[in-house]
């Protein structure tokens, strides 16, 4: 068979059944060719769109994303979603065609590119080893969570080559990551020891602890030393209906939660880098406190803030090493008291905290609308949001059901990708209500697959928290008096574009103005609903207030 057909067959073999793209000369056989082995293939109407959307749908599948570029433009027009998903270790495999003759204008330097993104370069060495070089990519991919972008020369696509099945030893289980191994037993004696003698342990759990699912694990430990639990954004909802749950670290916690995790006297973070945003630059870290990181990677440890124990090892097999140890000790209470639970259930939502209203009947106060939006959408629901001044109003004022119920491109903080990720996440998870949370700046950026929203007729909610501006650099530079002509637009009628898309649309200043999001919730939802939500902008939000301004 052709090579074309080869990498196909292969990539089937390992389970690859969902695949995003745009497709040009370049990868159009191969795309047919998954498809005719009974992959469903979602085409975007921009690169960057598509390996977004494949970033959001591994996120939520547990399984590696595949995207089918062409050459050259079809590369470069993604590289910045590629770029995010190898920050955040999505795990990807992204197909791209790669025009190796010296006269072609097409011809980049693949592999530069992607090293200089910290994503992973493969490649087609020749029809020989073309089903070696697939499966290789495909298990970095599994296997080490990694953004694998395998190029593929024209001219070894268009050749032939011998295909003889794959053998055990080939095949991944499900193409779900194997485990990063054990603690050394001296770590987790370590890490037992200090959580024994703990009055004020907090856990705060990362990407990596929801990459290993091991929040029932994490929870069993934390009820065993009386550890209160929270996370970092990335995996937001690990800990959903625990008592003892603060939910988000960092900028985004609550003032009770930042002011429980600042007088902890233990801070272990699960598979979480510590670093500025989930710990506020370091100011959740009480002076006299213990610090614990527990990561796969030996880079990772200590990277961001100073540590006191390291551990090397996966979450879940940690947790379990460490659960065995207290198991044989009495449960300690820890932080935990009759009256801090009562604060807990009354304080720890950020819902919950007490604000003045800024909604004027012109503009709708991003917290009220927040707050009115969690009331009125179904509890089983997944979050997609963007980036910018806004996303802290959607990520903590809309709850979410578990850590499936969140999607979080914030690796390389860019504009513009949360539609598409949301588009991903809709179709991994289709038995719930997504929600994708942009910005104005980030929904036009972004606009183009709207079309591709309405071609799948995807039921989703898309809420724009438009307040006409780059909101982020307005309440940066705007207190300095610098002049914001560049940052700052006349207002737009997004829910008209959305309606030209083939969407409905609504616009909100009020809160009244909500009532037709009812409607379609209790309707057919037979098309994306756009909520073009004119949100008050007198002033920056509190995490952005926080992190660029000390506040």
């Amino acid at each position: 068979m052709l090579v074309s057909e080869a990498v196909a067959t292969t990539l089937s073999e390992l389970g690859a059944d969902t695949v995003f793209g745009l497709v040009g000369s370049g990868n159009f056989h191969v795309t047919n060719a998954l498809m005719a082995r009974g992959a469903r293939f979602y085409a975007a109407r921009h690169e960057n769109g598509a390996a977004s959307m494949a970033d959001g749908w591994a996120r939520l599948s547990g399984r590696p994303g595949v995207v089918s570029l062409h050459q050259g433009p079809g590369l470069t027009n993604a590289m910045t979603a590629i770029t995010e998903a190898a920050k955040s270790r999505t795990p990807l495999v992204v197909l791209t065609a790669d025009a190796t003759a010296p006269q072609s204008n097409f011809r980049i330097d693949v592999d530069a590119m992607i090293r200089a993104v910290g994503a992973t370069p493969a490649r087609l060495h020749g029809p020989g080893f073309a089903v070696d070089d697939t499966v290789r990519a495909y298990r970095t991919a599994a296997d080490q969570r990694r953004c694998v972008v395998l190029a593929m020369p024209l001219d070894v696509q268009a050749s032939e080559c011998g295909w003889t099945g794959l053998g055990p030893g080939q095949r991944t289980l499900d193409g779900r990551p194997v485990s990063a191994g054990e603690p050394s037993s001296a770590a987790a004696q370590a890490l037992a020891g200090l959580l024994q003698r703990a009055a004020r342990p907090v856990f705060i759990a990362g990407r990596g602890a929801r990459n290993s699912r091991a929040g029932a694990e994490l929870s069993r430990v934390a009820d065993a030393c009386g550890a209160l639990l929270a996370t970092s954004a990335a995996a937001k909802g690990l800990f959903r209906g625990h008592p003892w749950d603060l939910d988000v670290s960092g900028g985004f916690a609550s003032p009770l939660a930042a002011e429980l995790i600042r007088d902890a006297d233990l801070v272990v973070g699960w598979g979480c880098s510590l670093n500025m945003w989930t710990l506020r630059h370091g100011s959740l870290i009480g002076p006299g406190a213990t610090v614990v990181q527990v990561d796969t990677e030996p880079a990772a440890i200590g990277a961001h803030t100073r540590v006191n124990l390291g551990v090397g090892g996966d979450v879940a097999a940690t947790a379990r090493a460490v659960g065995q140890l207290l198991a044989d000790g009495p449960d300690a209470t820890g932080y935990r008291t009759a009256e801090l639970a009562e604060r807990i259930a009354r304080e720890a939502r950020w819902r919950d905290v007490p604000f003045a209203d800024e909604s004027d009947g012109h503009r709708i106060d991003p917290r009220a609308l927040s707050i009115a939006l969690d009331d009125l959408l179904p509890a089983e629901r997944v979050v997609a949001v963007d980036s910018g001044n806004f996303m802290g109003y959607p990520s903590m004022y809309l709850s979410v059901p578990d850590a499936d119920g969140f999607t979080f491109t914030q690796a390389y903080q860019s504009v513009g990708l949360g539609l598409s990720s949301a588009i991903g996440s809709a179709i991994a998870r289709p038995d719930r209500l997504t929600v994708a949370a942009l910005g104005d700046g980030g929904a036009l950026m972004g606009v183009s697959e709207l079309e591709t929203l309405v071609r799948l007729g995807l039921p989703m909610v898309i809420v724009v928290y438009d307040d006409a501006a780059y909101g982020a650099e307005v309440h940066h530079f705007g207190p300095d008096g610098y002049p914001l002509d560049t940052v700052q637009f006349p207002p737009a009628d997004l829910a008209s574009i959305g309606r030209g898309f083939g969407c409905e649309a609504v616009t909100v200043k009020r809160l009244a103005d909500l009532e037709p999001v009812r409607a379609w919730l209790d309707g057919g939802r037979d098309k994306p609903l756009l909520i073009d939500a004119k949100v008050t902008a007198d002033r920056g939000s509190w995490w952005l207030e926080e992190a660029f301004r000390g506040h």
